[in-house]
């Protein structure tokens, strides 16, 4: 008779899954950051130094909270600005993960001692640019002088309205988890987003013709693809933001450049340089990086090229929303009679960093084969906010926060010119812009030493300041022209003033 083996007692009580274990992760009520930013960051950072393991499943965002001591919403913000990162990976039945492959995978682990002493691995040519580029955007260095003085692409987080976003987001996480992304985006967000545009950028556009994307490169690629063929040409702006180009690159498209003139682009010098192109990529609101108004003249002849020549239009608001003095030109979509214009958004830029939310609009031509190829494909932006950003857009909390950070951009941007006067006009001219997010800053003619932007933007990051280089935005070198690019609108106007003084002490080296 086999005698049957009686289980020992544990000798102390086991230890729960890993998955249920409390975070141990510090938070400051009276820090200068949000709760919910603290939160992302010691979150994040676990994710990084390997204590929360790919795949790893973290406590239900009720429980996070209780350990942290926070409200739940807190909690839900920082996992949707994760997931919204591609950090954690949210699932129908098997809760919030750390994603598989992370954005900073492999790049930001401690190495082991034996990867510590190895020798730097050599970069291709094209790496050695890409490595470079980094400084373009502003490496942030020890001890910043000022809250994100003086980054591009930064709304203000500081008056950011984060309790009503927590609330509408609470509201419809459970929703927006289970939901399957839908390739056209969620119909409430593409219904208020039209309803935006209407009455706030003068764009007329059904909901049918949205499409929400993550980013305005990703709906660039995807109308790229959807409208030239491989080798055809794409006209961009001289000087414009590289990234545009790669990505109508990575479609298969030759690349033409147009120098910019004081009213814009100008369609008349794009025919002269590629009678071939068949589309154009312009910012008219605010040309990026130099601030330029594309004028009424120019909008009608670009237009008429369009028709002419059977081509299209992609016109990018990155930030059109913001226009400080005069009267705001309507964009060309606006203007469109001939259904040439697609015209694309972002959240990002004006809400939060981590939304990832963009979005295009298409003439009528182009609803019905566009839609139809965006089912087949499948590509989807996250269905994660895009219910919360809905609702806070027709709850009329997106324009009240455009009326706020209006006036505060105007306020802040002014205090830049009048500090830049003060400190730097031995060393640069910073002229004020009707709009946009950032100023141009040009080094005074007859200096000592020509200026070298790249070794500015580097000497700026070794101190803390977060600068960009305007020559790197030339595709030609022999035209490019040095300058920094200072964006304002994440500076407190308190910390613009040593911000500038703490540059013009970099800029003039030492004594």
């Amino acid at each position: 008779m086999t005698s049957r083996v009686r289980p020992r007692p544990c000798p102390r009580p086991c230890p729960r899954p890993r998955a249920e274990l409390p975070l141990q992760l510090g938070l400051d009520p009276a820090g200068a950051q949000p709760l919910h930013a603290q939160v992302r960051e010691a979150l994040r950072s676990a994710i990084l130094v390997g204590r929360l393991a790919p795949g790893a499943r973290l406590p239900a965002s009720r429980v996070l909270a209780a350990d942290l001591g926070c409200a739940r919403g807190t909690v839900l913000l920082a996992l949707e600005q994760l997931a919204a990162e591609g950090y954690l990976a949210a699932r129908p039945g098997s809760g919030t993960r750390v994603a598989a492959t992370l954005p900073d995978d492999l790049t930001a682990r401690p190495q082991p001692p034996e990867a510590a002493r190895a020798p730097a691995p050599v970069l291709s040519r094209r790496g050695a640019r890409l490595a470079a580029g980094a400084a373009e955007t502003g490496a942030e260095g020890p001890g910043l002088a000022a809250p994100d003085a003086f980054a591009l692409g930064r709304p203000a987080l500081d008056v950011f309205p984060y309790e009503t976003w927590a609330k509408l987001l609470a509201a419809e996480w459970r929703e927006a988890a289970a939901a399957q992304p839908e390739p056209l985006g969620d119909p409430r967000l593409r219904r208020a987003v039209a309803a935006y545009l209407a009455a706030g950028r003068g764009v007329p556009c059904s909901a049918e013709a949205v499409i929400v994307t993550a980013s305005i490169r990703q709906s660039l690629r995807l109308l790229a693809e959807l409208l030239l063929d491989p080798g055809e040409t794409a006209f961009v702006e001289e000087p414009g933001f590289p990234g545009l180009a790669q990505a109508l690159r990575e479609a298969g498209l030759g690349v033409m450049p147009v120098p910019m003139g004081d009213k814009g682009f100008c369609a008349a010098r794009a025919r002269r340089l590629a009678p071939e192109a068949r589309l154009a990529v312009v910012t008219p609101a605010q040309h990026y990086p130099l601030g330029t108004v594309m004028s009424l003249e120019n909008r009608l002849a670009l237009l008429a090229w369009a028709e002419a020549a059977g081509g299209w239009i992609i016109e990018d608001d990155f930030d059109g929303a913001y226009r400080y003095a005069g009267r705001p030109a309507a964009p060309l979509a606006a203007l469109d009679r001939g259904g040439r214009v697609l015209y694309v958004g972002s959240f990002s830029k004006v809400l939060l960093p981590a939304l990832q939310l963009s979005y295009l609009v298409l003439p009528p031509s182009l609803i019905e084969p566009v839609q139809r190829a965006l089912r087949r494909t499948g590509v989807a932006a996250s269905a994660l906010g895009q219910g919360a950003l809905a609702r806070f857009i027709a709850e009329g909390h997106f324009a009240g926060h455009l009326r706020r950070t209006r006036k505060l951009y105007a306020a802040r941007q002014a205090a830049l010119v009048e500090a830049a006067g003060r400190h730097l006009a031995d060393i640069l001219t910073i002229p004020p812009l009707d709009g946009g997010l950032h100023l141009v800053a040009r080094p005074r003619p007859g200096l000592a030493a020509p200026f070298d932007d790249i070794r500015a933007v580097e000497a700026c990051a070794r101190a803390g300041l977060t600068v960009a280089a305007l020559s790197p935005y030339f595709a030609n070198p022999a035209a490019a022209e040095p300058g920094l690019l200072l964006g304002y609108a994440a500076v407190p106007e308190r910390a613009i003033g040593p911000a500038l003084r703490r540059l013009a002490e970099v800029l003039r080296g030492p004594p």
